[in-house]
């Protein structure tokens, strides 16, 4: 990096965190602080909405998931729009008329405070190891990449966020992602339009996208029930419609979000802008990671994109089988640039070029599983699962000055912009529905006070579980997974309280418990593609609801 990339990057983060604390300074009372006193339009839900969702991870791992396995990926977000729908006609209606903070605020007064305790711990849980994990997703990253160090990186990161965030609550949550979106988005479109204008003369944009279709990455839609298949139309349109119902209905980082707006109205519109707008981003995103790996078809591409990999085995005796590796992958990557010639130039033997040259990409897949297992053998601490270090080695190897430090704080606000919302919402389920509730009556001062205190806590802990946190397949799907594994039984929990009546507080309570030991053992032993366990779990925990009271019921008439 040079001086101009260190200027942009560390002007572009001062400005977020001054401008958010200057513009929200001053909050009066537990209303602006966590509601942002209302005053949010439909634009700012919106933004708001689609920046707690689109973390670092989203700008790292996306781009790398499509390098390595195509556009298939996007048929994740497939189930958000029917999910924003319902949201809009059932949700936020019903939180508006009773003027709730929290989403479970509305469960104590349907069930009981046990069931509203329950949901909030839930919440607290899944959602404070994703906040950490927010934060060590980018760190990790540019610290391998970059040399820095993951600790301090941590801090950094963490520090910044919970500035304004203290300050200013869910209005300086609002007000600074609408910069952190621009700022997002400009970085995105400006690393497309350079990719397009990095491949060889004669390469158009169609030509690209007919590469990477001849390479098996467009392939955007799979409608196979296969369950070792995780991303299909139907895993999209069924588990990530339950999913997307639950984090957007009743995970409180995105409730409070629209919880801000200023009429049931705006507060609608800015979810279905979000739901309109959702699916084309990251379709954009896999694309730019699609065209990352076209631009790889015409240049050399290391072994592994993780420079610790390479560290570790330069320093070992098995140095010599990785450069044999590394001369086999030359060989290919010279083949492969011959076959794509072929393949757009000779029409006659379209399909034998086009076999030829997915045969040469299971060679180089091969060659690099190879390169993985002399990896570990040096090292076993180093993670060599690359995908989310695809997108950063391209940055920082190929832009040119300025623009590496611009994608870098594009990555950066992302992970701030998340996390903010993660620690505004964490800290207001801590103080309204565990702290308040249990505590009784104080002042408005004294709340206030409270919810600034639990944003600084949850932001320590954020950044102890970012230090302490481990690296898992591929980092978008880690914090999916987390969510998975309890979305599906709270959201069970709100369709009960919505539409099943006669279904009483105690066979929720317990039915909710049975539910989620179920759901962590069948995650644990891997029952299902966990996008499942969001319908999994949500019927589960109806299920034995409705069955409890339905006993209850029929003991109850015996006795009788």
């Amino acid at each position: 990096m040079q001086l101009l990339d260190w200027i942009i990057l560390s002007g572009t983060l001062l400005f977020i965190v001054l401008y958010g604390s200057w513009k929200t300074r001053g909050s009066k009372n537990v209303q602006d602080y966590i509601r942002g006193g209302n005053e949010s339009k439909w634009w700012t839900i919106g933004l708001s909405v689609m920046a707690t969702q689109a973390s670092a991870i989203t700008f790292l791992s996306t781009p790398g998931q499509a390098f390595h396995s195509g556009m298939g990926f996007v048929q994740f977000y497939f189930g958000l729009p029917i999910a924003m729908i319902v949201i809009c006609m059932v949700f936020i209606p019903l939180y508006h008329k009773l003027k709730v903070y929290t989403a479970y605020e509305y469960l104590e007064s349907r069930f009981d405070l046990k069931t509203r305790t329950l949901a909030a711990i839930f919440f607290l849980v899944q959602r404070g190891l994703a906040a950490g994990i927010t934060i060590f997703a980018p760190a990790i990253i540019l610290s391998a990449v970059l040399g820095w160090n993951l600790t301090f990186l941590n801090i950094i990161i963490g520090v910044l966020v919970i500035i304004y965030t203290v300050t200013g609550g869910t209005k300086a949550v609002s007000v600074t992602q609408k910069q952190q979106m621009a700022i997002i988005f400009s970085g995105m479109f400006i690393a497309f339009y350079l990719i397009l204008s990095y491949l060889p003369e004669g390469i158009t944009f169609s030509k690209a996208l007919d590469i990477a279709g001849a390479s098996g990455k467009m392939e955007v839609l799979d409608f196979s029930f296969d369950f070792n298949n995780r991303y299909t139309f139907w895993s999209g349109i069924i588990g990530g419609t339950f999913l997307a119902l639950s984090y957007f209905g009743t995970d409180q980082s995105q409730v409070q979000r629209y919880l801000s707006g200023k009429s049931i109205k705006e507060s609608q519109m800015g979810l279905l802008f979000n739901g309109l707008l959702k699916v084309p981003m990251q379709f954009f995103i896999l694309l730019v990671g699609v065209m990352v790996f076209v631009f790889y078809q015409f240049n050399a591409s290391p072994l592994n994109f993780n420079p610790s990999a390479k560290k570790a085995v330069v320093n070992s005796e098995y140095i010599h089988e990785y450069q044999e590796l590394q001369q086999k992958q030359a060989e290919i990557e010279i083949e492969k640039q011959e076959t794509i010639q072929k393949y757009l130039t000779d029409k006659t033997n379209t399909s034998e070029n086009k076999k030829r040259l997915l045969a040469l990409n299971d060679a180089e897949k091969e060659n690099r599983e190879k390169a993985k297992t002399i990896i570990k053998q040096a090292d076993e601490t180093v993670e060599t699962n690359d995908k989310d270090y695809v997108f950063i080695h391209f940055i920082l190897n190929n832009l040119p000055r300025g623009l590496i430090g611009l994608l870098l704080a594009v990555i950066l606000s992302a992970a701030m912009s998340s996390t903010a919302s993660e620690l505004n919402a964490l800290a207001s389920t801590t103080a309204i529905d565990l702290y308040k509730r249990n505590v009784g009556t104080k002042s408005e001062e004294h709340y206030l006070k409270i919810s600034k205190l639990f944003t600084l806590l949850w932001g320590v802990l954020a950044i102890l579980v970012a230090c302490y946190a481990n690296l898992f397949d591929n980092l978008i799907q880690l914090v999916n997974i987390i969510g998975s594994i309890f979305y599906g039984n709270v959201l069970g929990i709100f369709l009960l309280a919505f539409f099943i009546k006669y279904v009483k507080s105690n066979a929720t309570f317990i039915a909710a418990i049975i539910t989620q030991v179920i759901v962590i053992i069948g995650w644990w032993y891997d029952w299902m593609p966990y996008l499942w366990l969001n319908l999994f779990g949500c019927a589960l925990v109806m299920s034995i609801a409705i069955l409890i009271q339905f006993t209850d019921r029929l003991r109850t008439r015996s006795i009788a």
